[in-house]
């Protein structure tokens, strides 16, 4: 598909592009994935904006964010247990409305 120079089109996130929220997943879910062995990160309450430039996958020990998604009204929330899935080319704004504590990966392809 050509891309196209509509101004109301570009700087929007490709279509079909959504956050994947897993809440509560099984402690046997999270040793599978092995997600005490990823990094971790966090971040005070705020707004940040954010572009994945690879898929990410969270687990997040404490905090609760809404995540806008970049050209959409879909806002995503989620928090502290929750196991949370960004696509590759997504951009959104976190409002961090309670502080941020997670395990991180991002995927290599």
């Amino acid at each position: 598909m050509a891309s196209s120079s509509n101004p109301e089109t570009m700087d929007m996130d490709p279509p079909g592009l959504s956050i994947a929220v897993e809440r509560n997943p099984p402690e046997s879910r999270l040793v599978q994935l092995g997600v005490k062995s990823w990094p971790k990160w966090g971040c005070p309450t705020g707004k940040f904006p954010v572009k994945f430039d690879a898929r990410q996958t969270c687990y997040l020990l404490k905090g609760k964010v809404m995540a806008h998604i970049k050209g959409s009204t879909e806002c995503v929330e989620f928090g502290a247990g929750d196991l949370v899935v960004f696509p590759k080319g997504l951009s959104c704004t976190w409002d961090v409305v309670a502080a941020v504590d997670k395990y991180y990966k991002f995927d290599s392809s």
